[in-house]
């Protein structure tokens, strides 16, 4: 069956606990559409306790099981809703990707005294001060834990920067300590060197943390038994790290753990391309182009289709791919905000579900909708609706049952493409033509096999029909600005 994975929240995802619950009442409908794996947010104790989205970490170990940061659960639920909510997964026979983030920490428990030099903030090795002493939130002793799991306690050895110095205006702080010169190799020089991001930034070079980092990662996937990681932030931590850590990972669980990567650079594919050489091709990375392009199509009506997939990651490493509409970090509010524009949507799911390449995952709200309220850059406050994609059901369904098959493409007009999945032994193959202007119709070979078949609109949107010449070819047509999936009876 062709996979498919869902981002199971959004950045507005309700608290609560609400979360995990849901997921347990959700499993099914999500096997019955062809849902396989389902990626998870940070399950563990962030440093806004019950409010935390969760990628400000404080206590990985801390899984919704105790009173820390004002609260037992997180803002998802406890830990035992948790891994009922993977279990309820696992029995309907979808993958649990779990979220990891470990780029930073955040919200230490004791203040410690250590050596800095302050930065640019725009050339981060671009020092600006001499060498002096500050104070920051660096001793994680997580009290509420009492060493349960881990005895492992953190200070300002453990992390290479920080953007808090007590009684100091803000900054970022890179600490002097003896894990090597300035901040760590990464790939781009972005900012001079965009190692660090936020918070506590960790120090991968010291062997205690990395010892920690894959001590936790086997507990982790003892405890939950997950399928995969989605690793968090992965543009600012060394290539060389995360190639040690998931070859731990897997090696330690026996079993091939799915990666992907969170390197967000739209427009920019060389950076992709390059982190995937770096790391020898061990994790996946979401296709931050492509996403930029179905971005760009949307907002512009005249855009060309057949440009969609041009300098795109699912174009030059299809096996690397994993394809987005939108996430997280996309909608509307957030810092990154590039949402799809909703009468463009069906159109961008099509392209990532229905054809042979990549590996697609659907944003949550395009499947259930969402409503929230957060304050725009400009400082007002704004409420936003995000409606359920039109036939969103149809097209995951359609990719479980009839995107099979050799794939011929028809990206022929400006704003009309199409292309045909001819199907295999044991499914049905399919016809998607869709049209970013006018009401269109494009002819496609899908085979002599269903010569004299009649087809019709898998999505609803038409209600026309459809018959296959003797030589496997017919004219397929498409409602103005959205898609069709033909389909035989």
């Amino acid at each position: 069956m062709n996979g498919t994975m869902i981002q199971f929240f959004h950045w507005y995802t309700p608290g609560d606990s609400f979360l995990w619950k849901h997921v347990q009442e959700s499993a099914h409908y999500l096997s019955e559409l062809g849902i396989t794996a389902t990626w998870l947010p940070p399950a563990y104790k962030s440093t806004n306790g019950g409010y935390g989205v969760g990628y400000g970490a404080y206590d990985l170990f801390d899984l919704g099981e105790f009173d820390q940061k004002g609260t037992i659960p997180t803002k998802y639920g406890t830990k035992e809703d948790y891994l009922k909510a993977i279990k309820s997964l696992k029995e309907k026979n979808i993958q649990t990707i779990v979220d990891v983030v470990l780029n930073h920490k955040a919200g230490g428990d004791e203040l410690e005294k250590f050596q800095v030099v302050k930065v640019d903030d725009n050339d981060r090795n671009k020092v600006i001060s001499d060498v002096f002493e500050i104070e920051s939130y660096t001793k994680f002793t997580f009290p509420g834990r009492q060493k349960k799991y881990s005895d492992f306690e953190w200070n300002f050895t453990c992390f290479s920067g920080v953007d808090y110095a007590e009684g100091n205006e803000e900054g970022i702080f890179r600490i002097i300590n003896d894990h090597g010169d300035g901040w760590d190799d990464i790939i781009d020089d972005e900012k001079g060197n965009y190692d660090y991001l936020m918070y506590n930034d960790i120090e991968h070079r010291n062997p205690f943390v990395r010892e920690e980092l894959n001590h936790w990662a086997k507990w982790y996937h003892d405890e939950t038994d997950f399928d995969g990681v989605r690793l968090d932030a992965v543009k600012h931590i060394s290539p060389d790290f995360y190639k040690e850590w998931l070859n731990n990972l897997r090696s330690n669980t026996g079993k091939n753990i799915f990666a992907v990567g969170e390197y967000w650079a739209p427009g920019y594919l060389h950076l992709l391309e390059t982190y995937i050489d770096s790391t020898e091709g061990c994790m996946s990375l979401f296709d931050s182009s492509l996403q930029n392009n179905l971005h760009s199509a949307s907002k512009n009506p005249d855009y060309d289709l057949r440009e969609i997939f041009t300098e795109t990651l699912v174009a030059s490493h299809p096996d690397k791919a994993v394809t987005v509409v939108d996430n997280h970090d996309t909608q509307p509010l957030q810092a990154l905000e590039a949402p799809v524009e909703t009468w463009f949507k069906p159109i961008a799911y099509a392209l990532i579900l229905l054809r042979k390449d990549g590996y697609p995952c659907v944003f949550y709200p395009d499947l259930y909708g969402a409503n929230y309220k957060d304050q725009g850059k400009d400082g007002n406050e704004y409420e936003i609706f995000l409606d359920k994609v039109d036939a969103i059901e149809e097209l995951i369904k359609a990719r479980k049952d009839f995107a099979y098959g050799e794939q011929r493409d028809y990206f022929d007009d400006a704003h009309c493409i199409g292309w045909t999945r001819e199907g295999d032994d044991e499914h049905s193959g399919c016809v998607v033509v869709l049209s970013n202007k006018d009401v269109n119709q494009k002819s496609m070979e899908i085979g002599k096999r269903y010569a004299g078949k009649t087809f019709y609109d898998f999505t609803g949107h038409l209600q026309d029909k459809v018959t296959i010449d003797e030589n496997g070819w017919a004219s397929f047509p498409c409602p103005a600005g959205n898609v069709s999936v033909w389909v035989a009876e």
